[in-house]
C-alpha cells in the first residue's frame, strides 16, 4: 500500500489526486469535527503516511491544526482567514456594480474595478462606455502595480515596508518607454497620489490608453481597492475633463461608503 501511494503521488497526475485527497481530508474533518491520522487513512483508504503527509501539510499553512485530544486534528484559523476573503471580494463587487456603470454611461469609457493581489493588480469588475473601441475583457487579469493607475493607488496605501517587500519580489520593469521604472521617481509620484487622492498614467502600460484611478475605502478607512477609468490617449484626458476626476473620486467614495466608510 504505501509503495503504491508513493508511485501515485510522484507518477502523472499524482498532483491533482494529492490535491484531491487534501480536499477529502478538509471534507471528514469539516464533518467530524476531528479525526486521528488513522481514521482519515481508514476512510479514504490509503496508507497512513500518505495522510500524515497531507496533515503536514496543511498544517503548515495553518488549514489544519493538531488538537490536544490525542493528536487528533481540526479545522485550523486558516480555513476561516481563507473563507472570510470571500464575501468581502463578493461584496466589493455587488455594491460597486451599480456605480461602475454609472461611471461607464456617463465618461463613455471603460470602468474597472481593482484590488491588490500577489503583488499585482488583480481586475475583479469592468463596467464598458458605449465610446469603448476594444471589447477587451480585464476581469481576472494581473496588471503591474507600477504601470497602472489603479496599481498606483494601490501602492500609495501602503506603508514603506510593505512597499520594500514588493519591489523585492517583482521588478519595476518598462512596459512603454514611458512606464516609470526608477524606484525614488515612483516613490515621488506615490506621495503625491496619496496627497491628491488619485493617479493619473499615460502610456505607462500600453502605448495609446490613458488612465486615471482613485481609491475605495473598507469600514476603517483602509484602501482595499481602486476604481479607474480609462481610454484611448487620442480623446481621453482625465486632467483636462471638466469635473471627471471630482466625479470619479465622489464615485469612489459611495462605493466605500456602501462599504461602512464614513471618512472619519
Amino acid at each position: 500500500m504505501a509503495a503504491k501511494d508513493e508511485l501515485e503521488a510522484e507518477g502523472p497526475g499524482g498532483g491533482v489526486q494529492s490535491v484531491d485527497r487534501a480536499f477529502q481530508v478538509l471534507d471528514i474533518l469539516a464533518r467530524t469535527g476531528h479525526a486521528g491520522v488513522s481514521e482519515i487513512a481508514e476512510e479514504l483508504g490509503v496508507h497512513k503516511s500518505t495522510v500524515s503527509r497531507l496533515l503536514g501539510s496543511l498544517v503548515a499553512r495553518e488549514i489544519v491544526r493538531q488538537n490536544n485530544d490525542r493528536g487528533k486534528y481540526q479545522l485550523g484559523f486558516g480555513i476561516l482567514r481563507l473563507a472570510s476573503a470571500i464575501p468581502g471580494r463578493l461584496s466589493l463587487v455587488r455594491e460597486a456594480r451599480s456605480i461602475l456603470e454609472s461611471l461607464a454611461d456617463e465618461y463613455k469609457e471603460t470602468v474597472n474595478l481593482a484590488v491588490l493581489r500577489s503583488n499585482y493588480a488583480v481586475n475583479v469588475d469592468q463596467a464598458m462606455g458605449p465610446s469603448t473601441l476594444a471589447t477587451y475583457d480585464w476581469v481576472g487579469s494581473l496588471t503591474p502595480l507600477h504601470a497602472t493607475s489603479s496599481g498606483k493607488v494601490l501602492l500609495a496605501a501602503l506603508s514603506v515596508d510593505e512597499r520594500d517587500q514588493i519591489y523585492k519580489s517583482v521588478s519595476l520593469a518598462g512596459r512603454t518607454p514611458r512606464t516609470v521604472t526608477d524606484r525614488k521617481t515612483l516613490e515621488n509620484q506615490l506621495l503625491d497620489i496619496s496627497r491628491n487622492g488619485y493617479a493619473v498614467v499615460h502610456e505607462e502600460f500600453e502605448i495609446g490608453l490613458t488612465a486615471v484611478a482613485v481609491p475605495v475605502y473598507n469600514h476603517v478607512g483602509t484602501v482595499i481597492a481602486a476604481v479607474s477609468i480609462s481610454g484611448p490617449s487620442f480623446r481621453f484626458d482625465p486632467e483636462n475633463t471638466p469635473d471627471l476626476i471630482q466625479g470619479l473620486r465622489e464615485a469612489g467614495l459611495r462605493i466605500s461608503a456602501k462599504l461602512g466608510y464614513t471618512g472619519l
